[in-house]
């Protein structure tokens, strides 16, 4: 019998629906809490929603899937007809999302490799159309994984925040780099190294921050040739912009993608992120 593998990951890639279906991918969805409400992201609370609630100053928090609903994932994937699952992750330093797949994984009916590709938004969606593409054309579970750890291994994501608050709110920046931007006044240019988000450059206006995060990820590409993701929260004119110049600057662009984040993401950065994922072929 020949071997089919199949590829999860969860809400926080932030693939277009329609790339999912096409490739067969299936998401599993985080949870925002808003107030007492426990809402699936993708599906029951919408970007614009969770923008409007952190504008508000209500009280929202996230959690991972839970090990019952990745089991129940991996045996529906299975009995439509996987022999192999990859399922691929944002990173554990965020979330205990990969810790659940791994416990699920030990019970489900096929083989499940679980992958903490150590990125989020588009720079996990990148890793899982990298391992979905690698199966497609006949591929086996190990190459799969490889296909989607060496993607992970050259893509880079950065990012501008209005504010460091909501990161440091959540526990996802240290408060002593948050309280340094907020002392000095600053605009935080922010990447994903090694897991975790850092902070790599303080700039003192917006516009600028903004100026300097395209000289970033223009000069990253460099001429090779790369896909890129352009992220935002409540900005979509600042993303719009953003998306046009970088077709003018980045040569060898192959697909750029223009989305707004979700409600998990975006419940840790806050209205105003503008992020660029940078992902060589």
């Amino acid at each position: 019998m020949s071997r089919h593998v199949a590829i999860v990951t969860d809400s926080t890639a932030y693939l277009p629906p329609r790339t999912m279906e096409r490739h067969g991918i299936t998401a599993v969805p985080l949870t925002v809490v808003l107030g007492d409400q426990a809402l699936e992201e993708g599906t029951e609370i919408s970007a614009r929603s969770l923008a409007q609630a952190l504008q508000k100053r209500r009280p929202v928090t996230t959690s991972r899937p839970s090990p019952e609903l990745f089991a129940a994932t991996y045996r529906k994937v299975a009995e439509s007809g996987a022999t192999d699952i990859v399922s691929l992750h944002l990173s554990s330093e965020f979330s205990g999302t990969y810790d659940a797949a791994v416990l699920a994984a030990r019970e489900a009916p096929v083989p499940v490799r679980v992958v903490d590709t150590g990125m989020v938004a588009m720079a996990l969606g990148f890793c899982a159309l990298a391992a979905a593409e690698s199966a497609e054309s006949g591929g086996t579970i190990d190459e799969a994984v490889t296909a989607a750890e060496k993607r992970a291994a050259s893509t880079s994501a950065y990012f501008y925040v209005d504010t460091l608050d909501y990161l440091r709110r959540g526990g996802r920046i240290g408060a002593a780099q948050a309280l340094l931007g907020s002392a000095l006044a600053v605009k935080p240019l922010l990447q994903l190294d090694d897991g975790r988000i850092e902070l790599l450059e303080k700039v003192r206006t917006a516009s600028k921050a903004i100026a300097r995060l395209e000289e970033i990820v223009a000069e990253h590409a460099g001429s090779a040739q790369v896909d890129i993701a352009v992220h935002h929260l409540a900005a979509p004119e600042r993303a719009s912009a953003l998306a046009d110049r970088l077709r003018e600057r980045v040569p060898g662009l192959a697909d750029l993608h223009v989305s707004e984040v979700g409600a998990v993401i975006g419940a840790h950065t806050g209205p105003g992120l503008l992020g660029a994922v940078v992902s060589p072929r």
